[in-house]
C-alpha cells in the first residue's frame, strides 16, 4: 500500500487525525485544470511520488503555473526534468530553483534523507554518456536514494570497470548507461547479483543510429536480470531504480 495513505490511516487509528480530517485529504480535488495542463494532485497518494514536470516544450510561465498549483496543494519538493539552462533562469526569477546543469533538472525544495534499502550505482560507458547518467542519478537522489557514480568505465578499457568490483557487488540496483554498441549493460549484468537497468544513449557514430544500436544490443543481452528503458531515458531509469530500492 502507498506509504502516505498507510501513514494517514495509522494516524487515524492512533487518534492523531480525525476521520473527518482524513476524509477531507482523500476527497480533495484530484487534479487542477490550468487550461494548458491538468495537474495531477493525487498522484502522491496513489503512487507515493508526486507528479514530475517534463520541462521540454513548456514555457517558463507554464512551468511556474504548474509549480504554484502543486505548492498550493501541499507539495513542497518538485522535480522538473529536461529543463534547459535559459528556461531555468526564467523560472528562477519567479520561483527559487536549484538547477543541475549536467542533468538538465530543476529542483524546487530540498533533497530528502536517503531511505532506500541500499545504494544505487550509476555507471557510464564514456564521459559523453554523463548527461543521461546525471538525469538518472539526480532523479534517484531526489526520490530518497543514496547514489554512487561510476563514470567512464566502458568496455574499451575493461580494467577500469573491474577495479570497482566492490561497488558493483554491494549495490542494490545498478543503472548502466552507454551508447555506441551498448555492451556495458551485459558486462555489468554478468558481474552483479542485483537488478540492472540498461539505458541506451544516442552517443555514437553513424551506424549507431542515434542510440538504436545500443538499444537493440541491450534488449538482446545474454546476461540475466537486465531490463532496458528507452533511449536517453535517464529519468525513467532513476525512477525505476528508486522503486526497486524501496521495496521492503
Amino acid at each position: 500500500m502507498n506509504s502516505e495513505i498507510k501513514q494517514l490511516l495509522e494516524e487515524v487509528r492512533n487518534g492523531k487525525v480525525s476521520v473527518e480530517e482524513a476524509l477531507l485529504q482523500i476527497k480533495k480535488q484530484p487534479f487542477e485544470d490550468l487550461g494548458f495542463a491538468k495537474v495531477d494532485l493525487h498522484r502522491k497518494l496513489r503512487q507515493g511520488t508526486a507528479e514530475v514536470i517534463y520541462g521540454a516544450g513548456k514555457t517558463a510561465e507554464q512551468i511556474c503555473g504548474i509549480i504554484n498549483s502543486m505548492k498550493t496543494s501541499g507539495q513542497k519538493n518538485i522535480l522538473i526534468t529536461r529543463l534547459d539552462e535559459e528556461k531555468a533562469r526564467e523560472v528562477n526569477l519567479q520561483i527559487s530553483l536549484d538547477y543541475k546543469k549536467d542533468a538538465r533538472i530543476g529542483i524546487v525544495g530540498d533533497f530528502p534523507e536517503p531511505d532506500g534499502i541500499g545504494k544505487i550505482l550509476v555507471a557510464t560507458g564514456g564521459t559523453s554518456d554523463i548527461p543521461v547518467a546525471e538525469e538518472a542519478a539526480v532523479t534517484a537522489e531526489f526520490l530518497g536514494n543514496s547514489v554512487t557514480r561510476l563514470y567512464d568505465v566502458g568496455v574499451a578499457g575493461l580494467h577500469r570497470l573491474l577495479s570497482h568490483l566492490d561497488e558493483i557487488m554491494s549495490a542494490s540496483v545498478i543503472i548502466a548507461v552507454a551508447g555506441m554498441e551498448g555492451a556495458l549493460a551485459s558486462v555489468i549484468g554478468g558481474l552483479a547479483d542485483c537488478p540492472v537497468i540498461a539505458v541506451p544513449t544516442s552517443v555514437g557514430y553513424g551506424a549507431s543510429f542515434s542510440g538504436l544500436s545500443a538499444l537493440l544490443s541491450m534488449l538482446n543481452s545474454c546476461a540475466s536480470g537486465v531490463s532496458v528503458v528507452n533511449i536517453d531515458n535517464g529519468f525513467g531509469a532513476g525512477f525505476l531504480a528508486s522503486r526497486i530500492n524501496h521495496i521492503k
